[in-house]
């Protein structure tokens, strides 16, 4: 089990109800810091951002799979939230949140794909590029 991201305030990294697991949304926050900030800008590539979106979805899986008992898995992803503080201009969102699906594949395989929405917003915390949100849902597995 790895350790929980700290949080920044009053809240729980994650919630568990029965087979479901709720998580706080995420930042690319790595021992307290966050690794990049600023907004997500129409004039770079995607690809630089993808540090900052395997962080925060890597912090939103650990806390899900930090509610886990001996004996279960994530069993599948069922929903992805991508908040990208993006400039005005910004228009590919899309982009930003197949970075996170595709660290989500790379861990759990096809179980990491769920439902998803990438959405830009105007700020974030700490002037974070991105937050991630996930729900999952979880299995005994033999």
């Amino acid at each position: 089990m790895n350790k929980n991201p700290v949080p920044q305030g009053k809240y729980k990294p994650a919630i568990r109800y029965g087979n479901t697991v709720y998580t706080a949304g995420m930042t690319s926050r790595k021992d307290g810091k966050l690794l990049v900030s600023g907004k997500v800008s129409a004039q770079e590539p995607a690809e630089i951002y993808r540090v900052a979106v395997e962080q925060a979805a890597a912090n939103a899986l650990t806390a899900a799979q930090n509610t886990l008992t001996e004996g279960e898995k994530i069993a599948q992803i069922l929903t992805l939230t991508v908040y990208i503080n993006a400039e005005s201009d910004y228009q590919t969102h899309a982009k930003i949140g197949d970075l996170a699906s595709e660290y989500l594949c790379s861990v759990l395989g096809e179980a990491g794909i769920g439902a998803r929405a990438a959405i830009g917003v105007a700020t974030l915390p700490g002037s974070a590029p991105v937050e991630i949100q996930l729900v999952a849902a979880i299995e005994k597995y033999d």
